[in-house]
């Protein structure tokens, strides 16, 4: 058996660990890599000659050992398990749907049971292996609508428009699916295809559309320089395995090109790899505690290595899609002073989950420990708090939302803000010198 930690959610490979963020509506992913050993099962499982019923007491064992919230939200686990073990279960689909069943009466939205097509798509995207084809979805009553399509995208290419309602992706009918397992399945490895049942509006009769995947790992930091005073914007959009290689380039060249101070964006930043996360952190900070991670009365402390790449004057922008691994960079920049925080208050995701893979390729994530900010701040109570709040901009919204890529202008009001913020700290530290 192999397990993964995630912030928010996790996934493993042979006998690693990886934390994961994840928000409903998003994908996000975090890595760190660390032992996780399985304890024993408790007894009787050895003894079960049926495979399906195995996998489901597995999946129990699991939670029994791991689940954050031992009341079991109220539950007899214990009780449960007989329940579980009187059962027959004729195949593994029926092992599934008892499995995911039960899950649900833990209510709670991030534990969760992964299929094993589910399972190698979350490694895949863990890895930063997976490409998008340029959709945006959003809910539609039982099916999903595209919302946008992005310009030079896989998809704009093909026979898809703006308000197209997506039946199934992948043989699988659309409304078995989640927004977040969804927007799972649009993603892939380049090459791979994938295939959309679409209806449209004037259309007599669904048809079918295949897509290839195509394009490199989507690049996460893009940057420029602006003016009065002179700044380096950064917007940093997720956390993949390649951000904190983007980002250490782009500080570098904006130092280079003499910038007085730093805006760091993190707007519509859901999160992704958590050792993204700690490693850009890193680079804004030379000292000091990062995270704190909670796991049943253990805790464990990240903190910064004195490897900061600048010390110039840091604003970093949040707004209420900035969730996760993104979070807890705001946060220890925040607590430690090193930047001031602008916009509006973030999202609020601050559980962690692990990942399990069980015997037969699937999996189960587990919340199993909630993360602290370096004040013990918990971040489930409203997440962060900026130290300035600035309105959002609704058109100025959106352009973000659609575009990860995009680099703000300082028409933005947030922007605006942070360059007046950055203006007066520029004009202070020259006199203290």
């Amino acid at each position: 058996m192999r397990g993964i930690f995630l912030w928010g959610d996790d996934r493993i490979g042979a006998r690693r660990r990886t934390w994961i963020c994840r928000v409903k509506h998003w994908a996000i992913l975090g890595v760190g890599v660390a032992l996780l050993g399985m304890p024993p099962a408790l007894g009787g499982t050895s003894t079960l000659k049926d495979a399906p019923k195995a996998l489901v007491d597995e999946a129990w064992q699991i939670i029994y050992r791991s689940y954050l919230d031992r009341s079991f939200n109220r539950l007899d686990w214990q009780a449960i398990r007989q329940e579980l073990l009187s059962q027959p279960y004729g195949d593994r689909e029926s092992a599934y749907r008892v499995i995911q069943q039960t899950l649900v009466r833990l209510n709670d939205p991030y534990t969760r049971f992964l299929p094993p097509q589910e399972y190698r798509q979350l490694l895949l995207q863990t890895q930063g292996q997976q490409v998008d084809v340029g959709l945006t979805l959003v809910e539609s009553g039982e099916h999903f609508r595209i919302q946008a399509i992005q310009a030079g995208s896989v998809a704009a290419k093909a026979d898809l428009q703006v308000g197209d309602e997506i039946l199934a992706i992948n043989g699988r009918g659309s409304d078995r699916l989640t927004l977040e397992r969804a927007n799972l399945a649009l993603r892939g490895p380049a090459g791979s295809k994938l295939r959309l049942l679409v209806r449209r509006e004037g259309k007599p009769q669904p048809f079918s559309v295949e897509l290839t995947r195509a394009g490199e790992i989507p690049r996460t930091v893009n940057f420029q320089v602006l003016n009065h005073p002179r700044v380096g914007y950064i917007r940093l959009s997720g956390f993949n395995s390649r951000s904190q290689q983007q980002m250490q380039e782009a500080i570098e060249i904006l130092q280079r090109e003499k910038v007085q101070g730093f805006i760091l964006d993190l707007r519509h930043n859901p999160g992704g790899l958590l050792e993204a996360g700690i490693e850009i952190s890193r680079q804004w900070l030379d000292s000091g505690v990062i995270v704190r991670i909670q796991q049943n009365q253990r805790e464990e402390t990240i903190r910064a290595r004195q490897r900061a790449l600048s010390q110039l004057p840091l604003v970093v922008l949040v707004n209420q899609a900035s969730a996760s691994a993104s979070e807890i960079l705001a946060a220890a920049l925040q607590d430690q002073g090193r930047a001031t925080v602008v916009g509006t208050p973030t999202f609020g995701k601050v559980r962690v989950q692990a990942v399990h893979e069980l015997g037969d390729g699937s999996a189960l994530v587990v919340t199993v420990a909630r993360y602290l900010t370096p004040k013990g701040r918990d971040l489930a109570a409203g997440g962060i708090t900026p130290d300035v709040l600035v309105t959002v901009d609704p058109s100025t919204d959106l352009e973000l939302r659609l575009n990860p890529n995009l680099v703000a202008r300082p028409t933005d009001p947030m922007v605006a803000k942070a360059l007046e913020l950055l203006s007066t700290k520029i004009s202070n530290a020259r006199h203290v010198q």
